[in-house]
């Protein structure tokens, strides 16, 4: 067993009320994992569900959340690459990334050298995300118009480059205009501000009798039939979170309202319509598919690496601040990846 730290989500709700660091142990390392000292992880907008009690795939609280982490390599399982070893690494791992030290698996880690550990975190989960939609699963192609919800942040940010680099034309959609310059920066052809206008019904002006080929959706709820909507034959809608429902001030009935207003999914309407909805959770593609994300990451690292690809460091918080750091990323005015350090 190995002694070390964590930050353990206690119990649902606010951010100020459901953390706490304290001791803890960790198992001895299997054959093919790493124990990784950290420097810095990164939130995600699964670790406010889960916060919030909405992602099921969380362990059982008391727990240790997070996906990824930067950090050294301090030991080897018998099995795994030693030329890792005191390596520093971007790393993901199936939870407890919220920890001093953490173990993962030896294939899920990617030297980084000297990059910052800000700029790194952003290559991880976020990143991964993004490359995994729009260039391996249903890859997007010249020309296509493409509409991104939550633009400016992490996964947005690299939407729109990885879209960009494929001639598409992007639609970036945020909800402040202090968003605007980041993601006209990073390649957007056009932005919505849907806090200002009827979202959809600005799509519909800027395509001019056009239909959308792509919508990446992390919202879901409401905007899923919007985006449907807008599609054109063989378009594209990925799910890839539900941000819509955190908020619901009436347990059950706020989850059921949700529900009700994706409404009533019929396959056999998608197939005469020639429209598709893909629906994306890493954590089951890490699961099922390791060497999918173990490519991901090397890709958007070498990307980044080339100059091909960059990051939007978002807010730094230290580890003591944990609950500012998630009360941002769910506040919806946070832009590029929020990084933690120790």
């Amino acid at each position: 067993m190995f002694q070390t730290e964590a930050i353990f989500l206690r119990k649902k709700g606010r951010p100020e009320d459901a953390f706490e660091l304290k001791s803890t142990q960790l198992n001895e390392l299997q054959e093919d994992e790493v124990l990784i000292e950290s420097e810095a992880f990164g939130l995600n907008y699964a670790d406010v569900m889960a916060r919030n009690g909405l992602y099921r795939e969380a362990p059982t609280m008391p727990c240790v959340i997070g996906y990824e982490l930067v950090g050294k390599i301090v030991q080897l399982g018998t099995n795994a690459n030693p030329t890792l070893l005191g390596k520093r690494v971007v790393a993901f791992c199936r939870f407890g990334g919220y920890s001093k030290h953490v173990i993962t698996k030896h294939f899920a880690v990617v030297e980084i050298d000297d990059i910052p550990s800000e700029e790194a975190m952003a290559l991880c989960t976020q990143a991964v995300t993004a490359y995994y939609m729009a260039e391996i699963l249903a890859p997007v192609r010249k020309g296509d118009n493409v509409l991104i919800h939550a633009a400016a942040g992490g996964v947005g940010s690299i939407l729109i480059q990885l879209c960009k680099r494929k001639g598409a034309n992007v639609i970036a959609k945020i909800g402040n205009d202090l968003k605007k310059e980041t993601v006209l920066n990073l390649g957007a052809d056009f932005v919505v501000n849907y806090n200002k206008s009827v979202y959809e019904q600005e799509v519909l002006k800027i395509l001019n009798g056009d239909r959308l080929d792509v919508s990446f959706n992390p919202v879901a709820g409401s905007t899923m039939k919007k985006d449907l909507a807008l599609l054109g034959s063989g378009g594209r809608l990925f799910l890839f979170g539900g941000s819509e429902m955190v908020g619901g001030k009436f347990g059950l009935l706020s989850t059921l309202n949700f529900l009700r207003k994706m409404g009533l999914l019929l396959p056999i309407k998608f197939m005469m319509l020639s429209k598709n909805i893909l629906g994306v959770n890493m954590l089951k593609i890490a699961d099922n598919r390791p060497q999918v994300i173990q490519l991901c990451l090397q890709e958007v690292v070498s990307l980044y690496k080339s100059g091909a690809l960059t990051t939007v460091s978002g807010a730094i918080f230290n580890h003591k601040e944990i609950a500012e750091a998630h009360a941002l990323l769910e506040s919806g005015n946070s832009t590029g990846k929020i990084t933690v350090k120790w």
